[in-house]
């Protein structure tokens, strides 16, 4: 089976930047599309081809992997005026990495299968650390076929591969319900650092305490470091985590679960979008506890 060598990224945030620089280190030929020109710039800088354009840089790939934010702009890339559909050759591996809900991502792997495309359902985890050192976690669903041409692919951008079926949509089940529990976990570690702060302990010292014990956290250890220093850069915003656990609710609902803390957690995100923290780390939900709970947190102006 022949293992590709050329790649294209569409969708250069922190989760596809870290994908491109990848597979421009494991040699693959990598052409990135972003709506952004500076980092098209970087992507050049890097030894990428910086395409304006889906189509332009599908062109020639035998690889597609699509990082946007969300289902419509999926939609858009592939299907829309320049989208990639208009030049991939037939037989192209296109990888959903993109966080949709399963339902959207097997009505877009059906148009891409019914005009002769290979398709891998591809959530990724990890953050953006290790989506740049290539060590990502790939939640993945396809045809044999398609994983035997992305095998390098694959390789290059991750550190561990769970196939999940033969058909697209399980691997969207599957980051669905790791963002039900990221989202949830954010929120609580919020939760708990407010009332710390609220009780007079000391932040960095709690931290320290907690995240080798038992109430400790994937999501604590990461987003906890960034109440504790104050710093809200965005590694993953806001507005993600409304649009994820939107997706969590209304699934749920569709398939008459009941998800009560993701809906609570859910409720929260959406108080910080609204307040206009949006853009900012999802640490930052943090900052709608303090406000109420009169507690002040560091780097945060009362």
């Amino acid at each position: 089976m022949q293992n590709t060598k050329k790649a294209a990224v569409i969708g250069l945030g922190s989760m596809g930047w870290g994908a491109a620089l990848s597979l421009l280190k494991a040699g693959f030929t990598v052409r990135g599309c972003d709506v952004r020109s500076e980092v098209l710039a970087r992507l050049a800088e890097n030894g990428g081809t910086p395409c304006t354009t889906p189509a332009s840089a599908a062109e020639d790939a035998d690889a597609v992997l699509i990082y946007v934010v969300n289902s419509k702009q999926t939609e858009d890339v592939l299907f829309g005026q320049n989208g990639a559909l208009q030049t991939a050759r037939p037989s192209t591996v296109f990888l959903l990495c993109t966080t949709m809900a399963p339902s959207a991502t097997t009505a877009i792997a059906e148009r891409l299968e019914a005009s002769g495309m290979l398709v891998i359902d591809a959530p990724v985890s990890g953050g953006h650390i290790r989506a740049l050192a290539g060590e990502i976690t790939v939640m993945a669903s396809g045809a044999p076929e398609a994983f035997d041409r992305a095998s390098g692919v694959l390789d290059a951008i991750s550190a561990k591969v769970f196939r999940l079926g033969d058909r697209p949509g399980a691997g969207s089940h599957v980051k669905m319900i790791n963002q039900l529990l990221a989202g949830v976990h954010i929120a609580a570690t919020a939760e708990a650092m407010t009332l710390a702060a609220k009780a007079g302990i000391d932040l960095k010292t709690l931290y320290e305490v907690i995240r080798v014990s038992a109430g400790s956290s994937w999501m604590f250890e990461n987003r906890g470091e960034h109440i504790v220093s104050g710093d809200y850069t965005p590694r993953s915003a806001v507005n993600i985590f409304v649009k994820d656990l939107g997706i969590v609710t209304s699934e749920a609902g569709r398939a008459g679960a009941v998800t009560p803390l993701a809906a609570a957690a859910l409720d929260l995100f959406m108080e910080a979008s609204e307040a206009g923290l949006g853009l900012e780390d999802d640490a930052a939900v943090a900052k709608i506890l303090a406000r109420k709970s009169g507690a002040s947190l560091p780097g945060v102006k009362d």
